[in-house]
């Protein structure tokens, strides 16, 4: 299973950048190029992205991945969950915060 923030931002990556080789997308996303081969092979075989090459293209490797309703609808609900977990950090670190600064007094 891919991490909840390597999916999201390789899906948000592909809808900005969907020319972008696998090298670009792994440096753009901050992970490596091995985990996001992985995880794009994941993502094609859920049915999130969808794989065209230039047919009338010199350079006949060259891909682009595309979101699929399917890929677009799932970044929408990762973005929702993603959100949801970052705030909860957010609260629990308030707290901390706040207990520190208590032991602090």
């Amino acid at each position: 299973m891919i991490a909840i923030k390597n999916q999201l931002d390789l899906l948000k990556n592909l809808e900005k950048n969907p020319f972008f080789s696998q090298r670009q997308l792994a440096k753009k996303s901050g992970i490596s190029l091995g985990k996001t081969n992985y995880c794009l092979k994941s993502l094609i075989a859920t049915g999130l992205v969808k794989v065209d090459n230039f047919k009338n293209s010199e350079n006949k490797i060259k891909y682009s991945y595309l979101l699929t309703p399917k890929g677009i609808s799932e970044k929408a609900l990762l973005t929702k969950q993603f959100l949801s977990l970052k705030i909860t950090e957010y609260e629990q670190l308030v707290g901390e915060i706040e207990a520190l600064k208590d032991e602090m007094k």
